[in-house]
């Protein structure tokens, strides 16, 4: 009997410490959810600064989302400027990288920012550091350039010691414009309220 009553007690305490751990855990969650979503708002708000033109309207108030592509317009006045969106390179040399690609509404590349990766400091981690690497995609569109490194035969230089990192970025760079190309009709009409298209843009519909 004394054994039944002390791993009984032995259970309540257990139950006792794991609803306190469950409750703090849940109060943490609740203090720290705004600040964490503030912080990511405000992160990406920087960075869709630094690939979209000057726009008079909040990008992330009226993202819209297109074949589970989240795009955020800049608009000069009303006027469709420009759009970016997350594209992932999973092919990066530590992992995936994540990138910000702004696109003019004609289809070719406003800039470009990666936004997450796990690159070698000092050979890979160029495709941030090497910000005349990074403006290298400025004005690039699907047909004006080789779209790979030098060392597969394309146009964008690769790094000393580091060809994997930026191979990725092109090839993921290259798939955003790709997207933009079969999807223009979707996405302009998204941002536009309607299904129009952009008079002399870079390609068809879907």
């Amino acid at each position: 009997m004394k054994l039944e009553r002390e791993q009984l007690q032995m259970v309540l305490a257990l139950f006792v410490v794991a609803a306190i751990a469950a409750i703090l855990l849940g109060l943490t969650d609740i203090v720290t959810r705004e600040p964490i979503a503030a912080a990511r708002k405000e992160a990406l708000h920087r960075a869709l600064q630094q690939v979209l033109p000057a726009h008079t309207n909040d990008p992330q108030a009226e993202a819209v989302d297109v074949d589970g592509k989240v795009i955020y317009p800049a608009r000069d006045h009303g006027k469709l400027a420009g759009m970016a969106w997350e594209v992932i390179a999973p092919d990066g040399y530590s992992g995936s990288i994540r990138i910000l690609v702004g696109v003019h509404p004609d289809g070719h590349v406003l800039a470009i920012r990666v936004t997450d990766h796990k690159e070698t400091p000092g050979l890979g981690d160029g495709i941030v550091r090497n910000q005349a690497w990074v403006d290298s995609f400025r004005g690039r569109g699907l047909d004006d350039v080789r779209w790979k490194v030098k060392k597969d035969g394309g146009d964008f230089d690769q790094f000393t010691g580091a060809t994997i990192s930026p191979r990725a970025v092109v090839k993921a760079v290259k798939g955003a414009l790709e997207f933009y190309r079969a999807k223009q009709t979707a996405i302009v009409g998204r941002l536009n309220g309607n299904s129009e298209s952009v008079p002399g843009s870079a390609g068809g519909g879907e």
